[in-house]
């Protein structure tokens, strides 16, 4: 029979939401194992995958609490000072302005990859944190006793809590009996980043046009972020076409506000599903990142979430250890259950509910569409409740 290895905490996942989470709990002297099905050299190198992350106010503070931000290139890192929504080809277009949020900035955009690449740095030499590289989970179980995890190669770890950070089609989420409701947009998007003759002026642009919707987000020098969402069944024939046809379409699309643009990355399709697990604990066992819910990506909260998830959980099992428990205290996980929900839903359901709103074709939803843009104009809380959120996740880290 395999050894058994023991640790206070078990961690599925090494994306940055498992990550965060061994950051977070560093100097608690808990002893966290991460079981990761990549390789280490993947951890400390990530390959561009062609995502731009757009970071609230608060993950960059975060970010900058737990070292991360100091290992990112700052000339790489773009800034959203104004973001714009435009609706089909109206004239009219939603403003939000950092000055009237009382920032200098909306948000930070950085590079996926280096954002995985940093959460890599910053907990790989801790001692108290074990990374277990090319290994694949085959059981989990939990029971009075603990968390027990057994290792498809037969090694067996055994916890006080077990957390699952393995993507919003996580294995271990539904190997413990957790049911997760998903939604299929029978949508992809297409990202990549591209050069552009005029300057962006530190402006983000969300253009809802009536057969895709094109993101547009300011990364440093005159370099932007692309994303195009589009029905599934062109994603194909889009992908198919020349870099410089693509470049021509999305500038033609952009109606040439950016000049001539080019392709200067590759582009990568994502089929788009958003995920929201029913229960986000169990016995001994939780939920953080995607593995919790999965985010469209067009109100940018995914990552987002998923660190600030991750700090909350952290924080509420610090104090359980304080309070002489251990890590899988069940009232610290009904505790970050509740203030994460309260946070989640109506960011998942708000989400949903603008995207079916802004793809749908039929002649009243446009009608609705314009009337929702001009509301959020004219009706002062609303734009400031819109403001705050593309800027904070209000109360929902604990210091």
């Amino acid at each position: 029979m395999a050894e058994q290895s023991n640790f206070d905490i078990v961690v599925v996942g090494a994306g940055p939401a498992g990550l965060g989470f061994a950051r977070a709990m560093q100097g608690s002297g808990q002893q966290i194992a991460i079981v990761e099905k990549l390789s280490e050299s993947v951890l400390a190198n990530p390959p561009e995958d062609g995502r731009d992350i757009a970071l609230t106010h608060t993950s960059e503070a975060l970010m900058r609490d737990y070292g991360m931000w100091a290992r990112l290139d700052e000339g790489r890192i773009g800034t959203i000072r104004d973001a714009k929504v435009l609706n089909g080809t109206s004239a009219f277009a939603l403003n939000f302005d950092a000055r009237k949020a009382g920032a200098d900035y909306l948000g930070r955009i950085v590079q996926n990859h280096e954002i995985r690449r940093t959460a890599y740095e910053v907990i790989k030499d801790d001692p108290h944190v074990s990374l277990l590289c090319e290994a694949e989970v085959a059981t989990v179980a939990t029971d009075a006793g603990g968390a027990r995890v057994g290792l498809a190669d037969g090694r067996r770890l055994h916890g006080n809590l077990l957390i699952a950070a393995d993507s919003r089609f996580s294995g271990v989420r539904r190997k413990m009996g957790l049911a997760a409701d998903s939604l299929d947009f029978g949508r992809v998007v297409i990202v990549c980043e591209m050069t552009h003759e005029l300057p962006h002026e530190d402006t983000a642009f969300e253009c809802f046009h009536y057969d895709q919707t094109l993101a547009i987000l300011p990364m440093a020098g005159n370099v932007s972020s692309v994303v195009v969402t589009l029905p599934a069944d062109r994603a194909e024939q889009v992908m198919a076409m020349s870099d410089a046809g693509f470049a021509a379409d999305v500038a033609a699309r952009f109606e040439g506000r950016l000049g001539a643009m080019h392709l200067s990355s590759p582009r990568h399709p994502y089929p788009l599903v958003a995920v929201l697990a029913r229960r986000f604990v169990g016995h001994r066992f939780a939920l953080v990142g995607d593995a919790a819910v999965g985010m469209h990506p067009v109100t940018a909260h995914g990552y987002n979430l998923g660190l600030s998830g991750a700090s909350l959980l952290a924080a509420e099992i610090r104090e359980a250890l304080e309070r002489g428990g251990d890590a899988g205290d069940a009232r610290a996980l009904k505790r970050y259950e509740a203030a994460h929900r309260r946070t989640v839903l109506p960011l998942y359901h708000g989400t949903n509910a603008l995207v079916r709103l802004f793809t749908d074709d039929r002649p009243p939803a446009r009608l609705l569409r314009g009337a929702a843009l001009r509301l959020g104009t004219v009706v002062k809380p609303v734009h400031n409740r819109i403001l705050n959120k593309l800027t904070e996740i209000e109360g929902h880290v604990r210091s």
